[in-house]
């Protein structure tokens, strides 16, 4: 449930983001994190990736077609690239794009700011991620590991970026409502999006 009152209005909307996504990021994290620790070989790395692959490069492309987006830092945001360089390097291929209809609808800034919380949101946990599935495999630091490094050091300054450029973005109540329920549908159609890949 979305609050309506006036602490809600003057609330930031990364903060407000945070607390309202936290049940479905809480979801799909449990779905998640128990595949990544059942990493034995390459191939299941590869297979994670190819989930990420996937769902987050139809986000981006949906993310590319939204021209009302004004993120200066947006073109060093990108997160199909650098999957596809872990999975290549291990020697997978490319899997297609999740379809349109497995993903959340994005007609504005307002949605894309929504999905890219979730994209970018995924950067935080990374490097402990990385470490563990380095740890898993044997591998070196860094080895393929382009997409969960993150953005490395500097990856909690580029999340503080991001959480402060939205929060000037978006400030009314109405809009941000928008941008929590992008958010919400982005993890929700992911989680689904594993399920289906997983067991099909």
């Amino acid at each position: 449930m979305i609050p309506t009152d006036n602490f809600y209005l003057c609330t930031m909307l990364s903060i407000t983001l945070k607390e309202e996504t936290k049940d479905l990021h809480a979801a799909l994290e449990k779905v998640m994190i128990p595949m990544i620790k059942d990493i034995r070989a390459s191939g299941d790395y590869i297979r994670i990736l190819e989930l990420f692959y996937s769902y987050f490069g139809g986000l981006e492309a949906k993310v590319e077609a939204v021209t009302d987006l004004h993120l200066p830092d947006h073109h060093l945001r990108r997160k199909k690239e650098a999957i596809a360089n872990d999975i290549l390097s291990l020697g997978g291929t490319l899997p297609a794009l999740t379809p349109d209809r497995y993903l959340p609808e994005m007609n504005d800034k307002l949605q894309a700011i929504g999905a890219l919380y979730v994209m970018e949101g995924s950067t935080l946990g990374g490097l402990y991620i990385s470490k563990m599935i380095a740890k898993q495999l044997n591998l070196r630091d860094g080895e393929s590991m382009s997409f969960f490094d993150g953005y490395g050091e500097k990856t909690e300054e580029m999340w503080n970026a991001f959480k402060s450029n939205i929060d000037r973005q978006v400030d009314r109540q109405e809009e941000q409502a928008i941008v929590i329920q992008t958010a919400n549908d982005t993890f929700k159609k992911f989680k689904s999006w594993i399920g289906l890949k997983t067991t099909s």
